[in-house]
């Protein structure tokens, strides 16, 4: 079942807001259909257990159940519609590409793009200002707590990378449990007295911490640190030697971009997707390991944290 379908059987198609697919059928934001949640390990070796897959999901998928999430919670518009762009700028092979400008950290270095694809949509820029939406309120999503928010606490954007990642990469939580976390998230104030996503129910807390837990341990693993970087210098390289450009990471989808790598004459290049597509687990050495960003959480569980 592909999970924005899920979500919107949950909170009720009655409660899917009339201008939604509008603003959701905005080509530059449909890109994202093509662009994997998983940062393009699909294409990575079948030899790694670890990129073994449940579902396949989307930015655009992951954009649409943000965005119905902070609806859910907020029935505000703009926060809405800040939500379902928050990934807009989200480039060929995603966090690949912090991997690529050397932030392991924070992977945010690929946001600096938002403001150009936003602006260059006329035909967001008309939804925009039909709905009397200010666009830069759109393009600074960070300003909603709702949507997004400093580590350890939680935003709708991180509840569905939690919940994305939970059924699809680390398999440990099911539809169920997907229905009852979202079920359970609810709005409080914390200590910073600003709006949060929290549970209401300690249990379901935890699932959901454990599932921060556990994707943070796949994030952090060998394969998955070598796989990453893997796939960066090959991007790098393809740059480089002029084979693509860097602006195609935000304007391709990632099958062409991955087609036109692939279809290079460069020796060097074919050897490196060669190694990125067959290698095997026993082949993986890593000399250095980078710091790479902590996927921390500690929920708010009512007007406390979970693990206080």
């Amino acid at each position: 079942m592909k999970l924005d379908n899920f979500y919107k059987l949950e909170l009720g198609i009655d409660k899917v807001p009339t201008f939604f697919n509008a603003f959701a059928s905005i080509p530059s934001f449909t890109r994202l259909k093509d662009i994997d949640y998983f940062c393009g390990m699909k294409y990575a070796s079948p030899n790694l257990k670890i990129y073994r897959f449940k579902e396949s999901i989307s930015r655009y998928d992951h954009s649409i159940t943000t965005a119905l999430l902070t609806w859910k919670l907020t029935n505000d518009v703009t926060q809405t519609i800040a939500a379902l762009y928050h990934d807009i700028a989200t480039p060929c092979f995603s966090h690949v590409i912090d991997y690529m400008n050397k932030d392991y950290v924070d992977q945010e270095s690929t946001e600096e793009y938002t403001a150009k694809i936003i602006n260059d949509d006329e035909k967001l820029r008309h939804l925009l200002y039909y709905y009397k939406i200010n666009i830069n309120d759109i393009i600074n999503f960070k300003q909603y707590s709702i949507v997004d928010n400093k580590r350890p606490k939680l935003c709708a954007d991180r509840l569905d990378g939690i919940i994305s990642t939970g059924i699809a990469w680390t398999q440990n939580i099911n539809e169920n449990d997907i229905k009852n976390i979202v079920n359970d998230v609810s709005l409080f104030i914390n200590e910073d007295n600003e709006y949060e996503i929290g549970f209401k129910n300690e249990e379901i807390a935890k699932l959901a911490y454990d599932t921060s837990v556990l994707i943070n341990e796949y994030t952090h693993t060998n394969e998955d640190t070598y796989m990453m970087e893997l796939l960066a210098n090959i991007t790098k390289y393809a740059i480089k030697k002029e084979i693509i450009k860097y602006e195609d990471l935000y304007y391709l989808t990632e099958d062409q971009l991955f087609d036109k790598i692939k279809s290079s004459n460069d020796e060097t290049l074919l050897a490196l997707i060669n190694k990125f597509q067959t290698i095997k687990q026993e082949d993986i050495i890593i000399n250095e390991t980078p710091e790479i960003k902590d996927m921390n959480l500690n929920p708010l569980v009512k007007t406390k944290r979970l693990n206080n």
